[in-house]
């Protein structure tokens, strides 16, 4: 009766292992396949990312759980201001959690961006960009975005590239600048497991975004260097009619002249 429970277990023991050994190979490889399919279309250096009408920057909180400021939020920051200033984007999508009146990641983002001497007419606010998912299915489906550049960490690009490929976003992703921070090991952890949950919001239950709302595509305004572009080609062309003009006012006089 022992030899049988015995055997009985350890049949148990391998199915178990073999079972841990499948989940485990399963879970790195849909890692591998998720960050594989997006890592050449990231970009680690500012000046460098693709140029986009559209840049979208995805919501975090401004403050850490130990009180001080966040960051990976100022990085966003920081890089979002900065592409701006390159030229590198026209306008910002700013989405992220407003589940309450005592929360509003696009708000504190918006005012962050003020400060950085970004145009109010550059920024649209989304309100219900409560996780990745929902960010970019809004900026689809509410903000009419067909093409953007996703700007945030290096570890979040390539989930939020898949999705994008997914909901029919064509886009690349720029990487803010990394900046030291503890506990960072965490927050690639669960990214790791984010990514195998992705799969199944995308393929398995077919997961909608909690909130979508009318059609509100962005309104983008024209840079600064676009009106003096503007400006500087009216300008060509008035002196090249002048041009014109003189030169058609000194072949008439030479015609005339005895």
């Amino acid at each position: 009766m022992q030899v049988l429970v015995w055997k009985a277990f350890k049949v148990l023991l391998m199915s178990l292992g073999a079972l841990a050994l499948l989940a485990t190979l399963l879970f790195v490889g849909i890692n591998v396949w998720v960050v594989g399919k997006a890592q050449s279309r990231i970009e680690t250096t500012l000046p460098l990312c693709r140029a986009e009408r559209v840049g979208i920057v995805f919501g975090t909180s401004h403050w850490t759980r130990s009180g001080v400021r966040n960051p990976h939020f100022d990085a966003r920051m920081s890089a979002s201001a900065r592409l701006i200033r390159l030229g590198r984007v026209d306008h910002l999508l700013l989405s992220g959690d407003n589940r309450t009146r005592y929360y509003n990641e696009p708000v504190t983002m918006w005012r962050d961006l003020r400060s950085r001497e970004v145009r109010d007419a550059d920024m649209t606010l989304d309100y219900a960009g409560f996780s990745t998912f929902d960010t970019l299915a809004r900026a689809r489906e509410v903000f009419d975005v067909h093409r953007a550049l996703l700007v945030t960490q290096s570890w979040h690009l390539p989930r939020a590239l898949f999705i994008a490929d997914a909901l029919g976003v064509e886009a690349t992703g720029c990487a803010v600048p990394a900046r030291p921070v503890s506990g960072l090991w965490k927050l690639v952890a669960r990214e790791w497991v984010a990514r195998v949950a992705t799969i199944g919001d995308l393929y398995l239950w077919g997961r909608a975004p909690y909130f979508l709302g009318p059609l509100e595509p962005l309104e983008i305004a024209p840079r600064e260097w676009d009106a003096d572009q503007n400006a500087h080609a009216a300008e060509q062309a008035r002196a090249s009619t002048a041009l014109v003009e003189s030169a058609g006012n000194t072949e008439r006089v030479e015609r005339d002249t005895p």
